[in-house]
């Protein structure tokens, strides 16, 4: 039986549910998600296999103006991801106002020899008959292949986008064995957990500037079963910023560790032994070296 095989990007601008719609797709948590912009800082595949075939799909950061180095490799991240994909998935909310980045979004699609499709997310927050609008506006400037409403949330429609996705991809072998849902170290996955719960609790001035690496990750045996050390530090770019993520006591740093051993446990079927630091790395997304250590651009 002959089986269908591609790769599609998810592509938007920041907070429309790339990531989310990503996970219920898959089944599980491959990207992390927060309700704050650019929170995916890299591109990230996750893999959804069935009896159809294989859809390798590449999550990228949103469309945003840069602001920095990290903002400048983002957007970069965003771009190549757009390139010699299958499919390309125009994520949108449903709305018929098309801003600055969504006109960008457009732009770029024109530009590339790629089948696209429009996919509105969080269809399950209007009326059925509010989405003619959004569908007449949007197909009026693009010719879309398909349009899909879905809700990342609920999962409605899900299984019909997938549909489509597969009818538009070519035949031929599978990229990664059946098993496999993504690519990314099991490393980076803890280190983007850790992130992903300082997100949640911190204020909104902070998120923005911080980064995760693991400094530890070994299994060791004991009499209850398997526990993961883990050791991570948090880094910031202010001395204010530090105290923040402390917080008074000790007790914000507490309560991230806390969170994400929660899910680490889940993740990696263990017991796991969480120590988290904090340090200062002042105005680190505009340092070249900073950024080549955090793994955003390459090494010599």
């Amino acid at each position: 039986m002959s089986r269908k095989c591609g790769f599609v990007t998810f592509i938007g601008r920041p907070n429309v549910g790339k990531s989310t719609l990503i996970n219920k797709i898959i089944g599980q948590k491959i990207v992390i998600t927060s309700n704050k912009p650019q929170t995916t800082r890299k591109k990230i595949r996750a893999i959804y296999t069935d009896d159809r075939g294989q859809i390798v799909f590449l999550d990228t950061p949103g469309i945003n103006k840069p602001k920095n180095k990290l903002g400048s490799y983002m957007r970069n991240e965003t771009g190549t991801g757009a390139e010699g994909v299958d499919v390309l998935c125009h994520l949108i909310e449903p709305s018929d106002y098309i801003g600055d980045s969504e006109k960008e979004v457009i732009n770029m699609t024109k530009g590339l020899n790629t089948k696209v499709i429009l996919v509105i997310n969080k269809a399950d927050t209007v009326k059925a008959e509010e989405l003619l609008p959004v569908i007449r506006k949007y197909n009026s400037e693009c010719d879309f292949l398909a349009t899909v409403p879905v809700s990342a949330k609920t999962g409605k429609n899900v299984d019909e986008l997938l549909n489509v996705l597969f009818d538009n991809l070519p035949e031929g072998p599978m990229f990664y064995d059946e098993e496999s849902v993504t690519d990314q170290p099991v490393k980076e996955i803890a280190a983007e957990i850790i992130r992903e719960k300082a997100l949640h609790s911190l204020s909104e001035e902070v998120p923005h500037g911080i980064a995760v690496v693991i400094e530890k990750f070994k299994e060791r045996q004991s009499e209850k079963g398997v526990i993961t050390d883990i050791e991570a530090t948090i880094y910031c770019e202010r001395d204010s910023h530090k105290g923040i993520i402390i917080g008074k006591g000790g007790q914000m740093l507490k309560k991230i560790g806390s969170n994400a051993r929660y899910e680490l446990e889940k993740e990696l079927d263990s017991k796991v032994n969480l120590q988290l630091w904090v340090k200062v790395n002042k105005d680190w997304r505009n340092d070249d070296k900073s950024l080549k250590n955090f793994g955003f651009i390459p090494g010599e």
